[in-house]
């Protein structure tokens, strides 16, 4: 369950918040959403995919951290084995809120930092400081802040970018299938991938209007990413073997 308050210097003065990783936390997913901003810090660590949300039909990214649900390969001993943890993991226990403010008797909406207080991280003991001891944001809540903005953005303009990639037909379905060293298989089914063929296809103007826009790098950089497959082989295989 969620229970996301917003957040306050007067009811949080005493805050604390558990930075490292751990199951325990919740870390245990096996994927993480991203979005194009973010796939330049990604795409040297982890396979980047698509998926379709099944409700809406929209598509979204995610970066691959393990084969089924609940292992995250990149978890070890309270420790995550890669320089760069995902902005959608890293934000935790924080979300983007909305609250009404009055502006010259007008009322609009305004983002704000919620906190989710049933979240295992959130204590009063240890972890790192929200607020300072006479008053203002610590440092690590001001990168919070910093950190739910750059998601904010980054996902506000993923939409043009799926969008793009729906407009000419470069994303197509495939089966993920990898067999361990103990002959242990794992197929997963439900993920999208960019179309080669299709992006070879495109004309000039098509690959300038996609330049333009900025999405022909976050293309190519998801197209890359997906050779750390090997990575995630050679870190289940290891799991396995030490089991």
């Amino acid at each position: 369950m969620t229970r996301a308050v917003p957040l306050n210097s007067v009811e949080h003065k005493d805050l604390r918040v558990i930075t490292e990783r751990s199951e325990k936390y919740g870390d245990n997913v096996w994927y993480a959403l991203t979005f194009p901003l973010e796939f330049r810090s990604l795409q040297a660590y982890y396979p980047v995919f698509f998926q379709k949300h099944p409700e809406t039909g929209r598509f979204f990214a995610l970066a691959l951290l393990g084969f089924r649900e609940g292992e995250n390969l990149f978890l070890e001993d309270g420790k995550w084995q890669a320089p760069y943890v995902p902005l959608s993991i890293r934000r935790q226990p924080f979300l983007i809120g909305r609250q009404a403010v009055v502006e010259d008797g007008v009322e609009k909406q305004q983002r704000t930092i919620h906190i989710d207080m049933d979240n295992p991280r959130v204590n009063t003991e240890q972890g790192e400081r929200l607020f300072m001891e006479f008053g203002g944001n610590s440092p690590y809540l001001e990168n919070v802040g910093d950190m739910l903005e750059a998601i904010h953005q980054g996902l506000t303009a993923a939409d043009g970018f799926i969008d793009a990639l729906v407009e000419y037909d470069l994303l197509e379905p495939f089966t993920l299938e990898v067999q361990l060293d103990s002959g242990d298989k794992h197929q997963l089914v439900g993920f999208y991938t960019i179309n080669e063929d299709k992006l070879r296809e495109l004309d000039a103007t098509a690959l300038d209007t996609l330049h333009r826009a900025g999405y022909l790098e976050p293309i190519y950089m998801a197209m890359a990413s997906q050779s750390n497959v090997r990575q995630l082989l050679t870190a289940k295989n290891r799991q396995v073997a030490q089991a």
